[in-house]
């Protein structure tokens, strides 16, 4: 999570002691870590308030999926450390059937791919360094092979590695 490389979502359980130590490399680094709870991820305004809230996104933010990917991408060093972040959802469990979970993790795995590339969508350079940006979400009861069914989609690579389930953008897709 100290680097700007997939996968840009983990899922794994609230006692893996890699997720904490992960968590602490970054923000030994300078990085900074964003705890919010999934329980407050019921739709998607809900799920844009969390993030805005706990990020401080501008006022003229949209409070949709695209705007919510244009605001994790365009996050500067207040919110980031100059170095990066790592947003960590508790109680995920919770989103194990949400209507949005596969808009939710292409959404995230969309801002991150962009934050952590130092090019913009179009292929330009951009003006601004590289975000590490990284996502991860604690299960409490929920096994990790049960999200992965229910997020499989031709957008996004979804594998379960080591006790973990890691989302990327399927770049087949995205970048053809």
């Amino acid at each position: 999570m100290s680097r700007p490389q997939a996968p840009w979502v983990v899922f794994g359980s609230q006692r893996a002691v890699e997720i904490e130590e992960q968590v602490a490399a970054l923000e030994a680094a300078g990085g900074r870590s964003y705890h919010l709870q999934a329980r407050d991820f019921t739709d998607m305004v809900s799920t844009c308030d969390a993030f805005a809230a706990a990020l401080g996104f501008p006022g003229y933010f949209g409070r949709n999926w695209d705007a919510l990917v244009d605001c994790l991408d365009d996050l500067h060093v207040h919110e980031t450390g100059g170095v990066g972040i790592v947003v960590v959802v508790h109680g995920a469990d919770v989103l194990l059937d949400a209507e949005d979970l596969k808009v939710l993790m292409t959404t995230l795995c969309l801002a991150a791919d962009r934050a952590n590339t130092d090019v913009d969508p179009d292929g330009c350079p951009r003006e601004r360094p590289v975000v590490i940006e990284h996502f991860v979400f604690l299960l409490d009861e929920v096994e990790v092979e049960q999200v992965a069914a229910q997020i499989e989609d031709p957008d996004l690579v979804v594998e379960t590695v080591d006790g973990f389930l890691t989302v990327t953008l399927n770049l087949a897709v995205w970048r053809p």
